[in-house]
C-alpha cells in the first residue's frame, strides 16, 4: 500500500535526499531550499510504503507576468518500484494540494525523447507543450543525461480544466527508416518539414526505449536529440502544439501527435 504524504518537517526532508540519491545519483537539493519553498507556498510530497519513502514530488512558486503558477522541479520515483503508477499518483496529489492552494497551472520541463515521461505527461495527466529548450541545464553527468545536451519540453498542466484533442483531417507524420539491429533513424528533416504543408495535426516519431538506445549507439542518439530539436522547435514556431504521445504496440518508436494551437482553445503561456 502506497501512501502520499505532504512533508513539512527537517526529518522528513533528509529521508527525501537520500531517495534522490538513489534515483538521480548525484547530490540532492539542499534542506535550507526546500523547507524555505514549502513554507511558502511550495510542495513536497513522498509516496512512502511503511516508513520508507519510495517516490518524491518537488515543486515551488512561479510568477510572470503578473500570473502565479507552480513549478514543478522533481519527480522521481525508487528504481525498484518504477512502472506500478507512483509516479502519476504523486502528480494527481501534487495537483488538488495545488489547487488547494490557489494554483490553476503546474509547468516542469522533461526530456522530449523519453516516451514513458511524455505518455505520463500528456496522454495521462493531459499537459500540453508548446516550449522547446535548448541544453536547458547545460552539461550533466548522471546516468541519465550524460554525454547529451539537456533539451527539454516545457510542459504547462492547466489544472483547472480539461482539454479536448481536436479531431484533425489534414495529417502528416514524419518518417524514420530502420537501420542496423532494427535501430530506428530519423531521415532527412529539412525534407520532411517541408511535407507539412498547411496539415492542422503532425505526428513526430521518438524512439520506444531512449535509454536502451543510448547504451547501444550513442550516436544515433545524439542524432535523434538533433534533428528533434529542429523539428519541434520548427513545429512550435509554426503554432502547433504537443498534445499526446500515441504508444505503438510494436516496433522501435512512439509518435508525438502535434495540433494547431487555437484548435486546444488556450494561448501559449509565457514563462
Amino acid at each position: 500500500m502506497v501512501e502520499i504524504r505532504t512533508l513539512h518537517t527537517t526529518h522528513e526532508l533528509q529521508l527525501v535526499q537520500k531517495l534522490e540519491k538513489t534515483i538521480w545519483g548525484m547530490e540532492p537539493i539542499p534542506i535550507h531550499q526546500t523547507i524555505t519553498a514549502v513554507k511558502n507556498g511550495g510542495l513536497m510530497l513522498g509516496a512512502f510504503i511503511g516508513d520508507e519513502p519510495v517516490g518524491v514530488s518537488y515543486s515551488f512558486p512561479g510568477y510572470t507576468n503578473g500570473k502565479s503558477y507552480l513549478c514543478s522541479h522533481l519527480l522521481g520515483v525508487h528504481p525498484d518500484c518504477q512502472h506500478k503508477g507512483i509516479g502519476r499518483k504523486l502528480k494527481e496529489e501534487q495537483k488538488e494540494a495545488a489547487l488547494k492552494l490557489g494554483y490553476t497551472m503546474m509547468t516542469w520541463t522533461y526530456d522530449p525523447l523519453e516516451s514513458k515521461n511524455a505518455y505520463l505527461n500528456l496522454s495521462k495527466l493531459g499537459g500540453i507543450c508548446s516550449t522547446y529548450v535548448e541544453n536547458c541545464y547545460g552539461d550533466m553527468d548522471d546516468s541519465l543525461n550524460a554525454g547529451l545536451p539537456t533539451d527539454r519540453f516545457k510542459l504547462e498542466w492547466w489544472i483547472d480544466r480539461q482539454f479536448i484533442i481536436p479531431k484533425c483531417e489534414k495529417q502528416f507524420k514524419i518518417p524514420w527508416e530502420s537501420v542496423q539491429e532494427g535501430k530506428p533513424k530519423l531521415v532527412d528533416v529539412d525534407s520532411a518539414l517541408s511535407g507539412i504543408g498547411d496539415c492542422d495535426s503532425v505526428y513526430v516519431p521518438v524512439p520506444s526505449f531512449f535509454q536502451e538506445l543510448k547504451q547501444k549507439d550513442k550516436l544515433l542518439v545524439i542524432d535523434w536529440r538533433m534533428k528533434t530539436r529542429k523539428i519541434f522547435l520548427t513545429l512550435f514556431a509554426k503554432g502547433f502544439v504537443a498534445v499526446a504521445l500515441e504508444r505503438e504496440q510494436t516496433g522501435p518508436v512512439h509518435y508525438y501527435k502535434l495540433v494547431k494551437q487555437e484548435l486546444m482553445g488556450v494561448e501559449k503561456h509565457e514563462n
